[in-house]
């Protein structure tokens, strides 16, 4: 791992951060989202919107952590089903709905039947994480009370094996061929971040240069979230199995206020304690992110130009041109009706 060519001297760090999603990326600005999603037939469709502002508070160090992690869990999940909505409104087959969902979108209507579904995949991703990640390690770890008394090592061993755990989930999901497609665009992604804050031209040639990894990474932020766990849980000695759940519970909005900072600081230095700090961030990234194509960098380049373009926020769809003159390898066409959908 060269860290020289992920923790670039001379880059310009921005604000600007995205997600990989099915089959396209999501990219949040200052002022505009966009998502960009690649069609079954090769082209990209983007829906754009302004991106959600927050007052003065959001300024206040670890609290504006806590809220960016519960704003990113639940955007991410809507945008993680808005790019699967998106794949399925473009595929030949027909999908029939359940009667129950029959039911609720004529009962309610079909926002109110979305906001339902989001609402019930953050509360399963939250139950599976807690279960998995909080209750799990420390439950099982109860076990060695009956070899040692020692609050230091009942604790360390807590921790490795929460941590071991979440590298295990990482790794063994990256061999399901869709999540290992995501994982492509999540390295698109990253290395369209790279090539804008170096101010080169995006192509896919030049973002085809960088490496996958990028220190202001989301699964640096969740690594960052087990160490700091590791850290404090030590100050709560080991208490009765109910007590310790309760107390990592309570403790998550610290953990990931503190987090946030951590994360923070390192995008915008290069000093060798952040490296240091970002190492087993940048370990696990070797995981969630993999080598695109040309394809996959396009529509991080598509997702990145429409949060940077004046465009009014909407919908519109970028298709192939039949030809190609110009030394940028692949030439796009903006739909002549797109201009119809934008609000």
């Amino acid at each position: 791992m060269d860290l020289k060519k992920i923790f670039i001297h001379d880059a310009c760090p921005t604000k600007m951060g995205g997600q990989a999603v099915m089959e396209g990326i999501m990219m949040k600005g200052e002022k505009k989202t966009a998502l960009a999603v690649r069609l079954p037939n090769g082209d990209i469709e983007i829906e754009t919107k302004k991106t959600k502002t927050y007052g003065k508070w959001m300024k206040i160090p670890i609290v504006r952590g806590v809220v960016a992690f519960v704003d990113s869990l639940i955007y991410g999940v809507g945008t993680l089903m808005d790019s699967a909505e998106i794949l399925e409104d473009n595929d030949d087959e027909e999908y029939e709905k359940g009667r129950f969902e029959i039911w609720f979108e004529n009962k309610f209507g079909a926002k109110k039947l979305w906001n339902l579904m989001i609402a019930l995949s953050v509360i399963m991703a939250l139950a599976f994480t807690v279960g998995v990640f909080i209750i799990l390690p420390t439950g099982a770890v109860s076990i060695m009370k009956l070899f040692t008394d020692s609050v230091f090592w009942l604790n360390f061993v807590e921790g490795v094996f929460r941590i071991a755990l979440f590298v295990a989930y990482v790794w063994a999901i990256s061999f399901m061929p869709d999540i290992r497609r995501v994982f492509r665009y999540h390295g698109a992604e990253h290395k369209t971040i790279h090539a804008f804050e170096n101010g080169l031209e995006l192509t896919p040639a030049n973002c085809a240069a960088f490496p996958t990894l990028h220190p202001r990474c989301g699964t640096s932020f969740l690594m960052f979230v087990f160490i700091i766990a590791f850290a404090l849980h030590f100050l709560l000695g080991w208490p009765s199995l109910w007590l310790r759940i309760l107390s990592r519970l309570l403790l998550l909005p610290v953990i990931a206020g503190l987090s946030y900072e951590l994360l923070k600081w390192a995008g915008r230095s290069d000093n060798w304690l952040v490296k240091i700090l970002s190492l087993p961030g940048l370990l696990l990234q070797k995981i969630t992110t993999k080598e695109p194509d040309d394809s996959m960098l396009e529509v991080a380049i598509a997702a990145v130009s429409a949060v940077l373009d004046d465009k009014p926020v909407g919908k519109y769809t970028i298709t192939r041109a039949a030809e190609t003159n110009y030394e940028y390898p692949h030439v796009w066409d903006i739909n002549p009706g797109a201009d119809k959908e934008m609000n």
